[in-house]
């Protein structure tokens, strides 16, 4: 059914951009999604972007500018969080008395401006700018910020707060087992390094005659120091001393926690662990910064059937959702997105982790301590006389785990919680092979996802690639597919880390329907279930990253680095 077309779509139409047909449906799924329908044309590459640019100004009455012409005042950037100007995708630009001027894209974004105004105390006026033009002076702005952690002088690195010291000692004392302020400002460098270069990880690794320091950004470690070997002892013991472990015991592993202040409103979590190595101590600090991620179905990077899929199934009264793949794979994320999704004020929901990386406001969040009995069983049970709605267990490691979390699904509760599998079929294999009865796991399981995280394709300097159709089919193309999109290449530029910036999920998403319930319960192997799913539309982790090449998201270089054929 045809609907009436007024205002900027009607525009579109009018000016030859958009079809009628294209923008009455653009327009009815914008709204059924709850978004604006200068977003929807954006997110899916309806209208190119200079036009809608074009067409917002006419239709709103504001003049387009080039962002780019204006000199960028740091200080007003900083009154705005920078999750917050990720999330609705504006930037303020400059002060003149009260007023604040915003770059947005998107004029309908009154939720951006009223945000804006809330938390800068300022009146705030729109300027508009095109889409890719906002993009690049979003990524400039937050980059200076973060490449000014780095410009700190000697004396003030050596003056940076950390919240994971311990109080009850005085800070002389701590001195006094560093020996020297060199160090301290050594360890303090590369922590402010690794957070400018959005790294997920530091390692500190010592070897028969070398010393290393490795960040992880976008899932690629990447060698940034080689200090020289006599100052292993010395780092080891600043980096424990900050995380409050024990600096006299180099022999066993142990894990701790420390908080770097960076503003008043601003802090970054560690999470230290140390291993001794057959030439000193190892340390990996894993960088919880809480303050960049975004939850949401819509940041994760689902496909539009996907995250119907998804938010169709956490949003059931009760069943289990199982988020499976390899360390570092963003299973995390997802489990929280879900979770700021389903928290509300009616609901009780109570996480038992280990340990707790996120704080979620609202939510009871518990971590395990095994040494005195507090484990993942164990917090289960109590969870089950606290009255909860929704449970989220970390990781299910055990039977018993496992058996407590499907009797939960099965008796009025949503759990949510993750496994280390391959792929979603072999999921339900291993909770098979765990000792849990097929019966049981049809009765409690609802969905699972596999998720991989993949490197984006840096908009700045991608580069289109040709390959012959013989290569492309072998990749797993369809014959129909061919010569309906362009394959881009990683370059590297200024902008980013050799072609790539930021990383995005791909994922398996894989309903429990009745005909794979049924070889559940057959015997089937994980071939069977894959087999089923296949016949019922079910993408694999490799189709979903063929799609994200597609669309120009990713090379196909990356895909066969993250899943294999």
């Amino acid at each position: 059914m045809s609907i009436a077309l007024n205002g900027l779509p009607k525009r579109m139409v009018n000016k030859g951009w958009l079809e009628q047909s294209a923008a009455e449906r653009a327009l009815q799924q914008a709204n059924s999604e709850g978004k604006s329908f200068i977003a929807f044309l954006l997110e899916h590459h309806l209208v190119e972007g200079n036009n809608i640019a074009a067409a917002a100004s006419e239709e709103f009455g504001i003049p387009l500018f080039d962002a780019r012409a204006h000199e960028r005042d740091d200080d007003v950037v900083q009154l705005i969080d920078e999750k917050l100007i990720r999330d609705c995708d504006a930037l303020p630009l400059f002060k003149r008395g009260k007023k604040l001027y915003v770059a947005i894209s998107d004029p309908a974004n009154l939720h951006a401006l009223d945000q804006f105004q809330f938390q800068s105390g300022l009146g705030v006026l729109p300027i508009l700018t095109e889409p890719l033009i906002l993009r690049q002076i979003i990524e400039e702005a937050l980059d200076a910020q973060d490449r000014s952690l780095s410009d700190l002088s000697d004396t003030s690195l050596e003056d940076l707060e950390f919240s994971g010291l311990d109080d009850d000692l005085p800070r002389e004392e701590y001195d006094s087992d560093i020996d020297d302020a060199p160090i301290v400002r050594f360890v303090n460098k590369v922590l402010l390094e690794a957070i400018s270069k959005g790294a997920s990880d530091i390692h500190f690794e010592p070897y028969e005659n070398r010393y290393r320091v490795r960040l992880r950004v976008d899932g690629i470690l990447n060698e940034i120091a080689t200090p020289p070997n006599n100052m292993q002892n010395r780092i080891s013991t600043r980096v424990k001393v900050m995380a409050k472990l024990d600096i006299s015991d180099r022999r066993i592993p142990q894990d701790g926690r420390m908080k770097l202040k960076l503003s008043k409103n601003r802090g970054i979590d560690f999470r230290v662990s140390t291993c001794p190595t057959l030439f000193g101590e190892k340390m990996v600090l894993r960088i919880l910064d809480s303050g960049n991620l975004r939850f949401g179905a819509d940041t994760l990077g689902m496909g539009e059937h996907q995250k119907a899929v998804f938010l169709q199934s956490i949003k059931k009264a009760y069943g289990m959702v199982l988020i499976t793949g390899p360390t570092g794979s963003g299973k995390t994320v997802t489990l929280y997105s879900a979770l700021s999704i389903l928290n509300t004020s009616d609901k009780n929901i109570s996480t038992v982790e280990d340990p707790a990386e996120i704080n979620l406001p609202g939510v009871n969040q518990v971590n395990i301590n095994p040494k005195a009995g507090l484990t993942f069983a164990s917090t289960l049970r109590a969870f089950l006389r606290q009255d909860p709605d929704i449970i989220m267990v970390g990781e299910i490691r055990d039977t018993e785990t496992a058996d407590i979390s499907m009797k939960a699904a099965q008796t009025g509760h949503m759990v949510l919680s993750t496994l280390h599998t391959n792929n979603a079929p072999q999921t339900l294999t291993r909770l098979v092979n765990m000792g849990i009865e097929p019966y049981n796991i049809v009765a409690s399981v609802i969905l699972i996802i596999a998720q991989r995280l993949v490197r984006q394709l840096c908009h700045h300097c991608k580069q289109p690639l040709k390959l012959p159709d013989e290569v492309l089919l072998r990749q797993g193309f369809e014959p129909e597919e061919l010569g309906s999109f362009t394959l881009y290449a990683p370059v590297g530029c200024r902008y980013c880390s050799v072609g790539y910036k930021d990383r995005f999920g791909i994922f398996e998403m894989l309903p429990i329907s009745d005909a794979i319930a049924r070889v559940i319960v057959e015997g089937g192997s994980s071939l069977d279930i894959a087999s089923q799913a296949k016949n019922e539309g079910v993408w694999d982790l490799r189709r979903a990253g063929l799609e994200k090449v597609k669309q120009g998201l990713t090379s196909l270089e990356e895909i066969n680095r993250v899943v294999s054929e």
